[in-house]
C-alpha cells in the first residue's frame, strides 16, 4: 500500500499526499515475477491468509504465470502487508508486516521438494522464519541447486541472525543499509563497501553482492578475493520501490538462463533492469517484460 508525498512527514506530522495505490508485493514474490517476466519458469513457496489480499495475490501469480502448488492459505494470520511512502525525489520508507508468511515451516519446504530439485536457482529472503530460510537453503545445496540469499529485511542486529545464512548461500546480496547491520561497518561509498565485502568473507560468506542504488553494485568472491565495483545507469528516478527485487530476480534469471555469461555481466545486466524499474512507479507494475528490452535478454 503505497502512498506518493512531497516529503517524508517528521514523528508525529500529518501531511498530505497526492496519490495511494495499492499492489502486490513482498520480496520473494517481487522476485519471482521479475524472473518470470524476463524467461525464467518460476515457482512460489509462501503462505497467504484467507482475506482479499491472499484471494488477489492468487490471481496476480496466475497472471504472471507463477507455480502456485506450494502457495499455502492459512487462518491463523493474516496475508503479509507493506505500507510505503514515495517521496517525490523517489525515495521511499517501508514498514513491513510478514503475517502469514512466518507461519512458513520446514514441511512446507519438504513438500515443495520436487520442484526445488527440479529447479537451477533458488532466491530466499529474511521475510520467512530464519528456519524455514535455513532448511531451505540446505535442501538446495543438498539437491546441487544454486541459491541467492537477498538477506531482507535485515534484523535490528546481526546477532539475531544465525551465521548459517552466512555460509549456506551461494550469493549472499544485501543492500548499504542492510549491509551495515550485517557488518557493523559504515556503507556510504563504493570504497567502504569493498570493505564490507571483505568482512562477510569472513562471516563465511562465498559471493557477496552489495547494491549501492545509483553508485551501481560491489561485489567479489571469497575464492578469488577480487572485489569490483560496477557502475548504475544514470536515470531520473521516479519510485525506487522494488528496484532490489527487480535487480535480484533478474540475477535469479540470468543465472538460471544464460550460465554461460560472466557474474559481471549477470549483476550489470541486472542493474540496468533495476535502473528501468525505477522510472515508473509501483513494484511489480514497474518491472519490465523480456519483449520490452531485447538488447537485455
Amino acid at each position: 500500500m503505497t502512498c506518493y508525498v512531497p516529503r517524508h512527514p517528521k514523528p508525529g506530522e500529518t501531511i498530505t499526499g497526492s496519490k495511494f495505490i495499492i499492489g502486490c508485493g513482498g520480496k520473494g514474490a517481487n522476485q519471482c515475477i521479475m524472473a518470470g517476466r524476463l524467461g525464467a519458469t518460476v515457482a512460489m513457496v509462501s503462505k497467504v491468509g484467507v482475506d482479499t489480499f491472499g484471494q488477489n495475490y492468487f490471481v496476480n501469480f496466475k497472471e504472471n504465470n507463477v507455480n502456485i502448488d506450494f502457495v499455502g492459505v492459512t487462518e491463523h494470520a493474516a496475508t503479509g502487508a507493506a505500507a510505503i511512502t514515495v517521496s517525490d525525489a523517489g525515495e521511499n520508507t517501508i514498514v513491513v508486516v510478514p503475517g502469514a508468511n512466518m507461519l512458513l515451516t520446514e514441511n512446507d519446504i519438504r513438500d515443495a521438494l520436487p520442484v526445488i530439485k527440479g529447479t537451477k536457482v533458488l532466491t530466499c529472503q529474511l521475510e520467512v522464519s530464519p528456519e524455514a530460510t535455513i532448511f531451505a537453503l540446505k535442501t538446495a545445496k543438498e539437491h546441487g541447486v544454486q541459491t541467492i540469499l537477498n538477506a531482507a529485511p535485515a534484523p535490528p542486529s546481526a546477532k539475531d541472525v544465525s551465521e548459517d545464512l552466512f555460509s549456506l548461500c551461494d550469493i549472499f546480496c544485501v543492500n548499504e543499509q542492510e549491509c551495515e547491520v550485517f557488518t557493523d561497518l559504515p556503507v556510504g561509498t563504493v570504497e567502504e563497501a569493498k570493505a564490507a565485502v571483505l568482512c562477510l568473507f569472513n562471516k563465511g560468506c562465498n559471493t557477496v553482492v552489495i547494491t549501492l542504488g545509483e553508485r551501481g553494485v560491489v561485489y567479489g568472491s571469497r575464492q578469488h578475493k577480487d572485489v569490483k565495483h560496477i557502475e548504475a545507469e544514470k536515470v531520473v528516478a521516479v519510485d525506487t520501490t522494488g528496484a532490489g527485487d527487480a535487480f535480484v530476480g533478474s540475477l535469479a534469471y540470468f543465472l538460471a538462463k544464460h550460465p554461460e555469461i560472466s557474474l559481471h555481466d549477470a549483476l550489470t545486466k541486472s542493474c540496468r533492469i533495476a535502473a528501468i524499474s525505477v522510472q515508473a512507479n509501483g513494484t511489480q507494475s514497474s518491472y519490465p517484460w523480456k519483449k520490452d528490452i531485447p538488447d537485455l535478454v
